[in-house]
């Protein structure tokens, strides 16, 4: 096979070696009569028509294969091809080499590479094999492709070869083959666990055989009946899997149960939480039914499920619903949730689910009743809110500690909440009921209560809980867990958001990470903090959350202090060590993150937007409008970047020292960027392709305008000149104090 290149070039395969295509490239350029001017190229082309009449050498260097097999050849080269090369071979190449990256490098161009899977079928084929193996060895792998092929793809497109793929994925076809085992585990010799060891506070429902509560087909994703999130395994209850679990041996699932469908429940039931919270009116009613909603969850682990943006491998077994937190959102309803995990070595569904634990018998019961208080609707649907007969039910001997704790010792917080304001305005003597699980909540919260310098703002009831550090926040969890006492015990956490596409964000988080590489490896000292992005739909994801950190709205309003006050009380005086540390972490994020948002031309910049952590950086989060769009689309914020008379107050102000090297940290950010700038916009350009996404509205313009930011014409020089004009334009920016004025009078957002 011979395919021709347009620079005269030819690309030939040449045989296959152990399942990967080799290719040379010889000179196809035709010859000319002029024997002066191409006497060179004509002996040239000779020599190697000479060597191609000689047997094939299979490992015969050429320039192309030279840059395919050189250790330089990475995967942001070869999603580079992959995107710009259109000749069979070299696709076909790259598909195989790609076995040969390191899988966490292929997985971070994976959007990349699923849009490019959809839209051309050329290379849809190369991949194939690449992406079927890859999910054959990863339950995590193929819940990401089938996540993303879900956002990107076109389900009108029935024959489509990701369509195809999807199913392929979700109906558990691509799995491992299993070597044959002498001692199969027998299934009809095999003991369930009973109602009770298994959940803890299982109770059969009218209605409901007991042999549905044991197959997964049945009460796969039923949150009522203590198994949603149960795969059916038997290995380990056989008497194979108890003698390997008691000799300290592996245990290697045989069943044939699925891998994914208990991760794809649970990831489901936690976006479905945040679409039924949108419906929801006020704010307390919110958390009531979050808190709800949370407990029902809680009845099903622990179980075999996982948080997909955290890196390392762990089993969730449990939920804390009272840490749980609704996010300052008007229209939306993300949730900050807190999970109890253990960490496990190799692969999840070789270890066991550690046995489900309760602190106390009687709160087992009242864990029980939820299913009793559950009722369902004409449609279908849990009602997690339904009226209680019997309060004496809900309570429980940790509210008889709590009540203990609260009357001899806590400070008492003066302020009321809404039921006792509401119960003093009362006339006296009027006899006020007041249930006994509000009783519970309300000294649940007062004793619980993060220990923090931010008082508790019910429009705003998340910035205490972020502002807490995270060390005592793990502390306080662990000590009231009855998992805590497991050494592999983690706290980890998740933002769940309805309602918005999180392919912006996604793409934004790809670009901070290639940019943070690019600064490293140049040697700058900018700092940016990525967080990981896990896209499920067009509409809904996860997101990482960013731990002790609190908004820049959240420390004026809670504070009541300007940014330079509030540093002189964290950090003490301007001349101690902690300031100036935590004074040139400020200046070296806000020179990053100006570089970030004059690239992609962020908007949106207030300061709900922008968090600052316990070291002082600043962090912008929330890259919903970037490249060509804006907050209803008015292109109002026309500033290179949000650059505040209070940010240059910390550095010192206008013309010290700190300032002008913030100043110059741009000019080294930007060199450093367009240097790179290739890597920097393929990124952006493939995701481009086909692509809805409201940022690439204006089409092709939009990629020749992000190259246009690099100025690869300036010298440096002029470059410098440049980014003086966009400080002091960004300093004095009439649009970005019209943009805080607006947010203040319509979201109070200071």
């Amino acid at each position: 096979m011979e395919v021709d290149f347009a620079n005269g070039l030819s690309l030939i395969k040449i045989g296959e070696c152990n399942g990967e295509v080799m290719i040379d490239v010889k000179n196809s350029s035709p010859s000319t009569p002029n024997a002066t001017e191409n006497g060179f190229h004509n002996n040239e082309k000779r020599e190697e028509e000479e060597e191609c009449n000689q047997p094939s050498i299979p490992y015969r260097e050429s320039w192309l294969l030279r840059l395919f097999e050189c250790k330089l050849f990475d995967m942001s080269m070869a999603i580079t091809y992959l995107f710009k090369s259109k000749e069979p071979g070299v696709l076909s190449y790259i598909g195989n080499r790609m076995f040969s990256f390191d899988s966490h490098d292929v997985d971070f161009y994976l959007p990349q590479i699923v849009n490019l899977y959809i839209n051309w079928s050329d290379v849809a084929e190369a991949l194939q094999t690449y992406l079927m193996a890859r999910c054959r060895e990863s339950p995590q792998f193929s819940l990401q492709l089938v996540w993303l092929l879900t956002s990107f793809c076109n389900d009108n497109r029935k024959k489509s070869l990701a369509v195809k793929l999807k199913h392929m994925i979700l109906s558990e076809e691509l799995k491992l083959k299993l070597p044959p085992m002498h001692n199969r585990v027998n299934i009809k010799k095999s003991h369930h666990r009973s109602y009770s060891d298994a959940t803890g506070c299982l109770q059969v429902l009218p209605g409901t055989s007991a042999a549905n509560l044991l197959n997964p087909s049945k009460t796969l994703g039923d949150l009522s009946s203590g198994h949603a999130f149960d795969n059916g395994c038997v290995c380990f209850k056989g008497y194979s899997g108890i003698c390997n679990d008691l000799r300290g041996e592996k245990i290697t699932c045989h069943c044939g149960a699925p891998r994914l469908t208990v991760e794809y429940e649970f990831i489901k039931h936690l976006i479905s939480i945040g679409t039924r919270l949108q419906t929801v009116p006020s704010k307390d009613v919110k958390s009531q039914r979050l808190m709800a909603e949370l407990s029902m969850l809680n009845l099903n682990l622990p179980a075999r499920v996982w948080l997909p943006i955290h890196s390392f491998k762990h089993m969730i077994v449990r939920v804390p619903p009272g840490a749980a937190v609704l996010l300052n959102s008007k229209d939306k309803a993300p949730y900050l949730v807190y999970m109890e995990a253990v960490e496990v070595f190799g692969d999840i569904n070789s270890i066991p689910i550690p046995t489900k634990l309760s602190n106390t018998l009687r709160q087992t019961r009242s864990e029980e009743n939820l299913l009793n208080f559950s009722h369902r609707s004409s449609s279908g649907n849990i009602n997690l809110c339904p009226p209680v007969d019997d309060d004496a039910d809900c309570w429980t001997p940790e509210d008889d500690e709590i009540s203990s704790q609260y009357k001899c010792g806590k400070n008492v917080n003066r302020d009321r909440d809404t039921i006792s304001q509401l119960s003093q305005d009362s006339s006296a003597g009027e006899a006020v009921f007041v249930a006994a699980g509000d009783i519970r909540r309300r000294l649940t919260e007062s004793v619980n209560a993060p220990k923090t310098n931010f008082a508790l703002d019910p429009e705003d009831p998340s910035a205490a809980v972020l502002k807490e550090p995270w060390e005592e926040k793990v502390l306080r969890i662990r000590e009231s867990s009855p998992y805590g006492h497991l050494p592999e015990w983690r706290l980890i956490a998740a933002i769940v958001k309805c309602g918005d596409d999180l392919r912006q964000e996604m793409m934004a988080y790809q670009f901070l990470v290639l940019l943070q590489k690019i600064w490293e490896q140049e040697g700058v000292p900018l700092w940016v903090r990525p967080y990981k992005i896990l896209v499920t739909s067009s509409d809904t994801g996860i997101i990482e959350p960013i731990l002790n950190t609190v908004s820049v709205h959240q420390v004026k309003k809670n504070s009541k202090m300007s940014l330079l006050e509030y540093f002189l009380k964290e950090f003490g005086a301007t001349i101690s060590e902690a300031f100036l540390t935590a004074q040139r972490n400020f200046v070296q994020s806000c020179a990053a993150y100006s570089v970030v948002s004059y690239l992609l031309q962020v908007k949106d910049r207030h300061n709900g937007n922008i968090l600052l952590d316990s070291e002082g950086h600043i962090i912008h989060i929330d890259f919903g409008f970037i490249l060509s769009t804006s907050p209803k689309n008015l292109g109002f914020e026309n500033s290179p970047f949000k650059l505040t008379l209070e940010f240059v107050e910390v550095m010192g102000g206008i013309g010290s020292d700190m300032f002008e090297y913030f100043k110059i940290l741009i000019l080294q950010g930007l060199i450093a960027a367009r240097k790179h700038h290739e890597r920097l916009l393929t990124l952006v350009e493939i995701l481009q392709t086909n692509s809805q996404l409201p940022c690439f509205k204006t089409g092709p313009s939009t990629i020749k305008a992000l190259r246009e930011r690099f100025h690869m014409n300036l010298t440096e020089e002029q470059l410098q000149l440049l980014v003086n004009g966009m400080v002091d334009d960004s300093l004095h920016s009439l649009t970005t104090r019209l943009y805080d004025g607006f947010q203040y009078l319509t979201n109070g957002i200071l």
